[in-house]
C-alpha cells in the first residue's frame, strides 16, 4: 500500500479519574482539573491511561494456567508464554496444584507471585475473588475472559458492576469480561510504515483488518474491549491517538459504554489528525437488539450516533471489507495536494462506468484542459476521449507511451488522485502497466489508486507489483476504493479546519439559567406562553403576545399586539392545540376577537382541557416553516434537532441533529444536511431566508441543552418562522416537558 509522512451522562467515577488522571497533552493542572467541567457538569478533557504496559509488560502472571493435554486454558497459556517470548515480559503461572507449567515454576496462589505484575490474566471461571487479592500483587492491568456477565441480562450486569468495583477497589485497570486473546496475537514485525491500531467489540470482526498484515500493511495494537467492564473503546482510542506509530485506527463497535467519554477520545484523534474508522452495529432495531444482547452496553439512536461520529471525524463504513480497505488507506497515504480525480483505463465503457461511480460516490473528476488533452493525444489516438476518464484504447500501455501518459496525469495540478481501473489481467499489457503505475507512484505525492478486479488474485503482476509498492493503494472493488478515497479527502479536509468545541464549551451558567430555572416545573409540561417565556429568557425572538382570562381582555390585547392577530388557548395539557381547533388565525376585529375568545373556552370546556388563559398574538405570515428542538439521549444526553417545521416536520421527517457543544460551523453544517434547504436560499421568487438568525437561535437552543439539560426532556420549537433576510426569526409555537 501507501507510504506516509504524518506522525449518555458521564458517572461520577468517570469523573474522578478524570481529574484524577490528567492528561498527556498540555493542558490546565491537574489540581485545577475540578473546575474543567462544561456548564452541564461534563469533563471536557479525555481520561488517558498509561496503556503501555498492558501491551508491552515487563511481567506476567497467568492465573489458572496449565499444560494439561486437552484442557482449554493449556492452548491459551502456550499463546500467552509465546507472546510473553515476544514482548519480553516475565511469566508466572499461578495454579493451586501444579509445581510447574510448561518448565516454569508454578505458585500456588497470588499472594505468592515473587514480584508485582504488570500484567494478570485470569483463566478461571470466576474471577471476582481473585481481583481483590491482586492489589496486594500490585498488579496494573488485568484480564478477564469469563462470559456470563452483562451480555446475559440483569443478573449479569449486577454481576459485572461487582467486578468492576472489585477492579476500582484494588486498584487495577480491567479488560473484559467477555474478551479473548487478540492483544496476545501475533504480530508481523518486518512491516514498516504507519500501522492500523485495531479496536474490537467482538473479535472474530477484527479478523479481516488483522489479515492485511498478508497484504504487507502494518498492524501496532488489537484491543478486545470486550464487555468494557472498565477499560473501554474510548481509553485505547485516546491512547491510541498518541502513539506516534499509529496511522489510522480501526474499530468495530457494538456499543458505546459512555458517549461523552467517546467523544472526547475521538476529538483527541481529530486534534492529532489520526484517523479513526469504524464499524458501528445498530442501524436498524435488529442489529441495535443483537448488539445490546452481546455486549450488555447501550447502542444509542443510530441518527444521534451517526450525527456524533460525523462531528468529531469519525469515518463511519459499513462493512468489515471497507473498514479494511479505508482504514489501509487513511493509515498510509498522503495528504491531499488536490481533491481533483482523473479515471484513466484501457477501456471507454470501463472508464464511464468509474466515472459514474465516482461522481454518485462523490468525487470531483475535473475536465482536464485543453492543453493537457493536447498533450495525451501525442500518445492516444485522436478518436479517443482523454477530458476525464481517459480511455488509452489499450495499446499504449504495452511500450513507453504508457508510463508518459501516466506521468502526464499525475503533473496536472487540478489532479490530486489517479484511479486505474483493471478489471481482469490481460498479460503482458496489464503487467507493463502496473509496472508503470507502480514506478510513477514512486515519484510523485499524489495518490495512485489500482482496482484490480481479477477474481483470482494470484497473478505476480497483483501479488509481486502491487502488493510488493508501499505507494500503490491497491483495491479488490470499486466501490472500496472510491469510498476510500473519499474517506481520504473528507478525513484531510475535516482535520485541516477542526477546532475542538470541548475548548469553547461554556463553563458557567449564563444569566439566562436563573431565570429560566424558576420557569421550569419538575415532571411537568409547560403552557405555550411558559415555554415561551422560557425561550425569551435565553434571547429566543416570540411574536408579541398577551395572556388574558376574559373576551374584554383579549379585544384591548388585540389592539395592543396589532390587528390582524391569532388566538390560541394555552394550557399545560394542551400538546396539539390545532387537532383541537384551539387556534384561531386572521382576526381583524374586536367582534372576532370576542367570538374567538368564547369558542375556543368553549371546546376547552368540552373536551375537558384546563387553561392558563388564551394567547393574543402577533401574526407572522411569511417565512419558511423550520424546527429546532432538544430531546435526551441516553447515551449522550441532551441533543439539537434542526429541521423543516409546521406539518412537515412529521411528514418529510426532514431533520438534523448535534450532540452539544458544537460550534457556528455545525450549526450551518446541520441546515446544509436537510433536504429541504433550497427552501432558506428563496425559491419561486421567493427572498432568501435569514438564514444567520437560524443559526442564532440553533446555538441558543444549544445553550439551553447545555444548561437547562438535566431539567428538559424535550424542548419543540415548531414552527420557528425564519423571515426574510436580516429580519430574523420568531418562534411561533414551544412545547417544553420537563423531567
Amino acid at each position: 500500500m501507501l507510504g506516509s509522512t504524518h506522525g449518555t451522562l458521564t458517572t461520577d467515577s468517570r469523573q474522578a479519574r478524570v481529574i484524577a488522571c490528567g492528561e498527556q497533552r498540555p493542558g490546565p493542572a491537574v489540581h485545577d482539573r475540578v473546575a474543567d467541567l462544561d456548564v452541564s457538569g461534563r469533563p471536557l478533557h479525555a481520561d488517558v491511561p498509561d496503556l503501555a504496559r498492558f501491551f508491552r509488560p515487563g511481567s506476567v502472571a497467568v492465573i489458572g494456567a496449565s499444560d494439561a493435554e486437552g484442557r482449554p486454558n493449556t492452548g491459551i497459556t502456550r499463546q500467552l508464554l509465546d507472546w510473553a517470548g515476544r514482548v519480553g515480559a516475565r511469566v508466572h503461572p499461578v495454579h493451586p496444584t501444579r509445581g510447574s507449567v510448561f518448565g516454569l515454576p508454578c505458585v500456588p496462589s497470588v499472594a505468592r507471585l515473587p514480584e508485582p505484575v504488570d500484567l494478570a490474566v485470569l483463566l478461571v471461571a470466576d474471577p471476582l475473588p481473585v481481583i481483590g487479592e491482586l492489589a496486594d500483587a500490585k498488579a496494573r492491568f488485568v484480564v478477564v475472559f469469563a462470559s456470563g456477565f452483562a451480555e446475559t441480562g440483569q443478573a449479569g450486569a449486577e454481576a459485572q458492576e461487582r467486578l468492576a468495583e472489585a477492579a476500582r477497589d484494588a486498584g487495577v485497570r480491567l479488560l473484559g469480561p467477555n474478551t479473548n486473546l487478540n492483544a496476545f496475537e501475533r504480530f508481523r514485525e518486518d512491516l514498516t510504515g504507519p500501522a492500523i491500531a485495531l479496536i474490537t467489540q467482538s473479535g472474530h470482526q477484527g479478523r479481516p483488518v488483522f489479515a492485511l498484515q498478508e497484504l504487507g500493511i502494518r498492524l501496532s495494537h488489537w484491543a478486545p474491549t470486550g464487555n468494557e467492564a472498565d477499560l473501554e473503546t474510548a481509553d485505547f482510542l485516546s491512547w491510541f491517538a498518541e502513539r506516534p506509530e499509529v496511522g489510522a485506527i480501526a474499530c468495530y463497535l457494538e456499543g458505546l459504554k459512555d458517549g461523552r467519554a467517546f467523544l472526547l477520545a475521538a476529538d483527541r484523534a481529530a486534534r492529532r489528525g489520526v484517523p479513526v474508522v469504524a464499524v458501528k452495529v445498530g442501524r436498524t432495531e435488529a442489529g441495535a437488539r443483537t448488539a445490546a444482547s452481546h455486549t450488555g452496553k447501550l447502542t444509542g439512536a443510530d441518527d444521534v450516533v451517526d450525527a456524533a461520529l460525523r462531528q468529531y471525524g469519525v469515518i463511519r463504513v459499513d462493512a468489515l471489507d471497507e473498514l479494511q480497505d479505508t482504514a489501509a488507506l487513511l493509515a498510509r497515504a498522503r495528504p491531499p495536494r488536490s481533491d481533483g480525480v482523473v479515471v484513466y483505463s484501457i477501456s471507454g465503457g470501463t472508464g464511464a462506468h468509474v466515472a459514474d461511480l465516482a461522481t454518485g460516490a462523490g468525487l470531483r473528476l475535473p475536465t482536464l484542459s485543453a492543453e493537457k488533452q493536447a498533450e495525451l493525444h501525442q500518445w492516444i489516438p485522436d478518436y479517443l476521449n482523454v477530458a476525464n476518464p481517459v480511455d488509452n484504447g489499450g495499446h499504449p500501455v504495452g511500450d513507453e507511451r504508457g508510463r508518459k501518459i501516466i506521468d502526464a496525469l499525475l503533473a496536472d495540478p487540478a489532479v490530486g488522485v489517479l484511479v486505474c481501473p483493471v478489471t481482469g489481467p490481460f498479460p503482458p499489457l496489464s503487467d507493463r502497466l502496473v509496472r508503470d503505475l507502480a514506478d510513477a507512484a514512486e515519484e510523485t505525492d499524489k495518490l495512485v489508486c489500482v482496482v484490480w478486479g481479477s477474481p483470482a488474485g494470484t497473478e505476480p503482476a497483483y501479488r509481486e507489483v502491487l502488493l510488493g509498492s508501499s505507494r500503490v493503494a491497491t483495491f479488490r472493488t470499486v466501490g472500496n476504493c472510491l469510498r476510500a478515497v473519499r474517506a481520504w479527502l473528507d478525513h484531510h479536509r475535516f482535520t485541516g479546519g477542526y477546532r475542538s468545541p470541548f475548548d469553547t464549551a461554556p463553563r458557567t451558567p449564563s444569566p439566562s439559567f436563573r431565570k429560566a430555572e424558576a420557569l421550569l416545573r419538575p415532571g411537568a409540561r409547560l403552557s405555550e406562553h411558559a415555554a415561551k417565556q422560557l425561550l425569551r429568557a435565553y434571547g429566543i425572538r416570540v411574536p408579541r403576545e398577551q395572556l388574558v382570562t376574559s373576551a374584554a381582555a383579549a379585544v384591548r390585547a388585540a389592539g395592543q399586539v396589532g390587528y390582524p392577530v391569532v388566538m390560541k388557548a394555552s394550557g399545560a395539557r394542551i400538546a396539539h392545540k390545532t387537532e383541537l381547533g384551539l387556534v384561531k388565525i386572521g382576526l381583524t376585529s374586536a367582534s372576532q376577537v370576542r367570538d374567538a375568545y368564547r369558542e375556543l373556552t368553549d371546546i376547552a370546556r368540552y373536551e375537558d382541557v384546563g387553561l392558563d388563559g388564551v394567547l393574543v398574538c402577533q401574526m407572522i405570515e411569511r417565512g419558511v416553516e423550520m424546527m429546532v428542538g432538544v430531546t435526551h439521549d441516553e447515551l449522550f444526553g441532551p441533543t439539537v434537532t434542526a429541521g423543516l417545521g409546521g406539518i412537515l416536520v412529521e411528514v418529510l421527517r426532514d431533520t438534523a441533529v448535534r450532540v452539544p457543544p458544537f460550534g457556528e460551523e455545525q450549526a450551518r453544517a446541520m441546515l446544509d444536511e436537510l433536504r429541504g434547504r433550497a427552501l432558506l436560499g428563496g425559491v419561486r421568487g421567493r427572498p432568501p431566508a435569514d438564514v444567520d438568525a437560524l443559526v442564532e437561535v440553533v446555538l441558543r437552543v444549544q445553550r439551553m441543552a447545555l444548561e437547562l439539560g438535566s431539567h428538559l426532556a424535550e424542548l419543540d420549537i415548531n414552527p420557528l418562522m425564519v423571515l426574510d433576510r436580516g429580519q430574523g426569526a420568531v418562534a411561533l409555537d414551544a412545547l417544553v416537558v420537563c423531567r
